[in-house]
């Protein structure tokens, strides 16, 4: 833990998170697959807000301006599910999962070299409809991002 704190300390301190895109294609014709295929409005504002604050709390890398920033980490969502996992005796669905991918990128600005990219990275989050358990689907979506956002920032950090 120690080494690990060095080594970002050493090398990049700040990192600046350019605002997530929206790549979703909400004008894809629906079937069978897609069916639960969701979209929010500003999904991706939410995702880049939730990802700045993590990066805040977690202190291994902290978040500035473009201009100054050692690291800057760029993001995409591609794709944001809802898919139900578990289905009462009135085939009522009981428990979904949310998915938010997102394709993402962290660049070196000093050396202006690609550090390292994911595509297909997710953050979930399952949650039940009914019972003590119960979530509604908002709050489910953003514990899905806060888990994305843990994961995003996990994966800047464990590299160095």
């Amino acid at each position: 833990e120690e080494l690990l704190e060095k080594m970002v300390s050493g090398r990049f301190k700040t990192i600046y998170i350019t605002p997530f895109v929206n790549t979703i294609d909400i004008t894809q014709e629906t079937d069978v697959a897609s069916k639960y295929k969701i979209y929010r409005p500003l999904l991706e504002t939410d995702i880049t807000k939730t990802v700045v604050n993590k990066f805040l709390w977690d202190g291994n890398l902290k978040p500035v301006k473009a201009e100054t920033a050692d690291l800057t980490l760029k993001g995409e969502l591609i794709e944001f599910r809802k898919d139900p996992l578990r289905y009462d005796e009135n085939n009522e669905v009981e428990e979904y999962r949310i998915n938010l991918v997102i394709d993402i990128s962290l660049w070196d600005n000093k050396r202006n070299e690609l550090v390292w990219e994911e595509k297909n990275f997710t953050g979930d989050f399952t949650y039940f409809t009914t019972g003590a358990q119960r979530k509604t689907e908002a709050t489910a979506i953003n514990d899905a991002i806060t888990d994305l956002a843990r994961r995003i920032v996990e994966r800047c950090v464990e590299e160095w």
